[in-house]
């Protein structure tokens, strides 16, 4: 599947005597390895691909030295294979496993610039968080993968000229035609079940034996059983009873986290170290509310207050055992929290840290981001209803540039005010 981080990949091979080693964060099943190694085979005259959780033989290796010219050897011979300057990708995968390699990648940058290198690992950010990791910093160019966007899921679905014609009504502010319009609509409906994880994907294009649904309750066990293995028999606990809390956190009116969700007397002093975990892995997104728009929110976050929404929308239907019949039948109230949900997953994925904003719980919009170097707030609509009392708040109170509004409806640009449809959050 085609991966919009791909071009990254290409731009980062044409450096030379000032490249660095890349590291790529992402939670499981979110296409890294696959990534990777396609890059590599369509780029490279060889791969050297070492996966750390399998070849528990090399470790020992990593701990006697850390000169990149030594760790070539031993690659070379453990797997037979020359390993060339510009000529060779090396991919160290799982690096968490592997302390040591993760601290070798600041002598390949200082030492050793002319070999490609790139490092993976799904609970990297989890990993790092240990005293037992030195983290080489400023010696690596970090990106993260999630799953796929919207747009890269009609990229899948083989529904390229459909994104032309969205892009240019997003950028011109002006209607798609209104057949266009219902089938992206359609699609984003679709893609609200299936969500971006590429094996479900896959299994949705495929129609496979497999559904798309067997493969979201196999990730789901898959992190799940992570929470398990990467942490004491406690903390396990409250992380998977965490996680188990955001369906019901985003399924209520008031999004806001609540401790009370995950058990009785839940708070942040017992549970703040399992949802650090959940946001390190990847599982879940942070929201953090801040309570000024006139300035970058990041300076004015309230600490007390926060969301979270889970990584991928199709993992989030799955949980609530959603179907293409019972979606259409949703209460207003558990539709506008998914539908936010979506949203949030197509912010991130474009990179932009998420806050939404609250004034004396009078009013609140749901999402604030800093685009352009301009404060822009951001209204969810889950249909066509678009009166809201909030966006004309923060509108009075900090006049923004122009603010948007994602709904059902078509493109438009109307009292200062954005239409983006639902369909077309990738293009924010």
């Amino acid at each position: 599947m085609k991966r919009k981080l791909y071009k990254e990949l290409l731009e980062w091979k044409k450096l030379k005597d000032t490249k660095m080693p890349l590291l790529l964060y992402g939670a499981r099943q979110v296409g890294k390895t696959y990534l990777i190694k396609e890059f590599g085979e369509e780029n490279y005259k060889n791969v050297v691909y070492v996966n750390f959780e399998k070849e528990s033989g090399l470790l020992p290796y990593f701990n006697s030295s850390l000169s990149p010219d030594k760790i070539i050897r031993i690659l070379e011979n453990y797997f037979g294979a020359t390993i060339v300057p510009y000529e060779t990708l090396i991919i160290f995968d799982e690096i968490q496993t592997c302390s040591k390699a993760l601290t070798s990648l600041k002598y390949f940058a200082e030492d050793a610039p002319e070999y490609d290198l790139i490092a993976a690992g799904s609970l990297l950010g989890v990993a790092i968080n240990s005293k037992d990791f030195s983290f080489p910093v400023g010696k690596v160019i970090i990106k993260t993968l999630y799953p796929l966007d919207f747009e890269e899921f009609l990229i899948a679905c083989g529904k390229g000229l459909l994104i032309d014609e969205i892009k240019r009504c997003f950028l011109e502010n002006v209607p798609i035609e209104e057949t266009l319009h219902l089938e992206a609509l359609q699609l984003y409906k679709n893609f609200m079940l299936v969500g971006g994880m590429p094996l479900a994907v896959k299994c949705y294009i495929e129609k496979n034996s497999l559904t798309y649904a067997d493969i979201q309750n196999i990730v789901i066990d898959t992190y799940t059983s992570d929470m398990t293995k990467y942490s004491d028999k406690s903390q396990s606990l409250k992380t998977i009873s965490t996680y188990e809390s955001i369906l019901p956190q985003i399924s209520k009116e008031n999004r806001k986290f609540q401790y009370s969700l995950i058990q009785k007397g839940a708070r942040a002093s017992i549970f703040g170290d399992s949802i650090d975990w959940l946001i390190r892995a990847g599982i879940v997104i942070k929201c953090d509310k801040t309570i000024r728009g006139d300035v970058p929110p990041a300076t004015s976050v309230d600490l007390s207050s926060f969301k979270l929404y889970l990584n991928d929308i199709g993992l989030l239907s799955c949980k609530a055992q959603l179907t293409e019949a019972s979606f259409s039948s949703l209460n207003n109230i558990f539709l506008g929290g998914i539908t936010e949900n979506y949203v949030a997953t197509m912010l991130r994925a474009n990179n932009y840290d998420l806050y939404y904003w609250e004034s004396n719980s009078k009013a609140e919009v749901d999402f604030v981001i800093i685009k352009d170097g301009k404060v822009i707030p951001i209204e969810v609509k889950s249909s066509e209803h678009n009166k809201s009392k909030s966006l004309d708040v923060f509108k009075k109170l900090y006049s923004p540039e122009y603010c948007i509004r994602i709904s059902n409806k078509n493109f438009g640009f109307y009292n200062n005010i954005k239409a983006v449809p639902l369909y077309a959050v990738f293009c924010i």
